[in-house]
């Protein structure tokens, strides 16, 4: 399923009080820049000084697992539109039976 591209670049709209939109409009022209590219480098040095913070790597790994878990929740969820077993559902449900099993004897 192939959409339109803009080359890799995602626009952002962002409201700004009106005093500091007066300082960023004076900075970026003293720095003889567009709004656009001050704007650029501002994302740029936040993203930058955020992967800078020590337990930042241990959240975005804990992000990344949450991603998956639920990659495979949705995965299992389709899968059990057509009828086909997810090998973790297929795995929790050997892993119920044989705990219902042990607990009858």
């Amino acid at each position: 399923m192939a959409g339109p591209t803009n080359g890799g670049v995602k626009t952002l709209g962002i409201k700004v009080p009106d005093a500091l939109h007066a300082q960023f409009t004076l900075v970026a022209q003293l720095d003889n820049i567009s709004l656009g590219d001050a704007a650029l480098r501002a994302v740029e040095l936040y993203v930058d000084t955020k992967k800078a913070e020590p337990d930042f790597a241990a959240r975005a790994a804990a992000a990344l697992e949450e991603i998956e878990r639920e990659a495979a929740a949705r995965r299992g969820a389709i899968q059990g539109l057509f009828g086909e077993a997810s090998p973790a559902a297929e795995a929790a449900d050997t892993t119920t039976s044989r705990r219902r099993g042990e607990s009858a004897k």
